[in-house]
């Protein structure tokens, strides 16, 4: 949430989402692999040498592509928020931090809570070797917690390494830690590409031209993560998230051959219905000329292959 918005919707919305806090919330069967099935998933796709996306909730995924191990924002503790505090995830992260398997690259879109969780990267393992990849003025943070490779990228510069090269590229959002760091460091989206595959992972974004100027310059895509929750009230969220059908404009407008809905279904950030977002989603992406196997709503924990089709491990 920026904070542009008016005091008269801001205000309602807080007293709203604090009554909410209180709720129970019904997860449906199936949104939750159990964490041995979610455990096993990963290692028999490692095994087999073969790229693929496991879902750990919200933006965190597990991405392997041109033989390497990829993390993105990883929110895998309770809390979206400082000691202890904000919003409190319903459901766990698809795997415990101890079952990460060896982690290559940890890219980070922004600073967010829910995208930059501090508990989390002080039990992350490997902080030696694993090389971050994080928007301009944002590696001090990681420096600061024993991390020791590195990389901060300005929206289009590209970061290569043998077999995967990874581009930060613009997205539609803002930046904050505290009360008075906004906007301080670079927020981004990526293009992680491989010989063999082309994905966009969307970080945190709204909807706005830049994409089909993506589209053009860096299109197309075999697969792209984007965001499908988080967007009510519109008044508040519009220039910080998609709704389900801006998330398909995206998809098209970059060119994404599979879409992906991601930062949903994990914690109460916003005043949407939790498990609104999948149904509007798929009616959009079917309404967009997408079919059922190209627009992916995945279960927390589940794994899927990024060959040319799937079933999943489910």
């Amino acid at each position: 949430m920026r904070g542009d918005a008016p005091l008269s919707a801001v205000l309602p919305f807080f007293v709203r989402m604090l009554a909410k806090g209180f709720d129970k919330i019904d997860v449906p069967d199936g949104h939750v692999i159990p964490r041995p099935m979610a455990n096993r998933g990963v290692k028999e796709h490692l095994a087999r040498g073969e790229d693929f996306l496991t879902w750990l909730g919200h933006a965190s995924f597990l991405i392997r592509m041109g033989g390497k191990t990829v993390l993105t924002d990883p929110y895998l503790t309770t809390y979206a928020g400082p000691a202890g505090l904000g919003p409190k995830r319903y459901v766990k992260s698809g795997l415990s931090i101890r079952d990460l398997p060896e982690i290559d690259y940890l890219v980070v879109s922004h600073n967010h809570y829910d995208h930059l969780d501090e508990r989390a990267l002080e039990r992350l393992p490997g902080k030696d070797r694993m090389t971050v990849i994080v928007p301009l003025r944002l590696g001090a943070f990681f420096a600061a917690r024993g991390f020791k490779n590195i990389i901060e990228l300005d929206w289009h510069e590209a970061h290569d390494v043998e077999g995967l090269t990874i581009t930060a590229l613009p997205v539609v959002h803002w930046s904050r830690r505290s009360g008075f760091d906004t906007n301080r460091t670079l927020w981004a989206g990526f293009s992680i590409r491989s010989a063999q595959h082309h994905l966009f992972f969307g970080g945190d974004s709204a909807y706005g031209p830049v994409f089909e100027e993506i589209g053009k310059a860096y299109g197309p895509f075999d697969t792209a993560l984007i965001g499908i929750g988080a967007y009510e009230p519109r008044v508040m969220m519009k220039a910080s998230h998609t709704t389900p059908e801006e998330a398909v404009m995206l998809g098209k407008d970059i060119g994404a051959s599979r879409v992906v809905g991601m930062h949903w279904g994990t914690v109460m950030l916003t005043a949407e219905p939790p498990f609104e977002p999948p149904e509007r989603f798929m009616r959009a992406g079917r309404s967009a000329g997408y079919t059922n196997n190209d627009l992916w709503i995945m279960a927390v924990g589940e794994t899927r292959p990024l060959g040319p089709g799937w079933p999943s491990n489910r």
